[in-house]
């Protein structure tokens, strides 16, 4: 097995109105397909990151909260890579949205800083 890649990343929400504006408003990605599954009462939206990286956001009327946050096993954060990472904090608290201070990786030295999407899940902007 040779690994090209992180094809896609999905993404579980309560409110799919709300993180679909949150994704495709906020953070500006693109719509690919939209789809709803009426044997399952969910949508499937995949979306693009400069047309290269894809998320899929479901609705599930079934879903289930994290056990512990965020230190559950599994899936930490996810990180998006931006050039100015100040810019980025004040475009998001622009839009409404709470964004931590900017913090310094003591390993790289490079900025970062972490926000949350509408379901909680925590997403990180970092420089680079």
């Amino acid at each position: 097995m040779q690994i090209k890649s992180i094809h896609h990343i999905a993404i579980l929400t309560d409110n799919y109105e709300l993180s679909k504006q949150f994704y495709t408003e906020v953070l500006g990605f693109e719509i690919i397909q939209e789809v709803y599954r009426a044997e399952r009462q969910s949508y499937k939206l995949d979306l693009a990151i400069n047309g290269k990286y894809q998320i899929e956001l479901f609705s599930f009327p079934d879903y289930r909260e994290r056990a512990s946050f965020p230190e559950a096993k599994g899936l930490r954060h996810l990180a998006f890579a931006v050039d100015n990472v100040e810019i980025s904090i004040q475009e998001l608290r622009t839009k409404g949205v709470q964004v931590q201070d900017m913090r310094i990786d003591e390993c790289t030295g490079k900025k970062f800083t972490f926000f949350y999407d509408p379901n909680g899940q925590p997403l990180e902007l970092y420089e680079g």
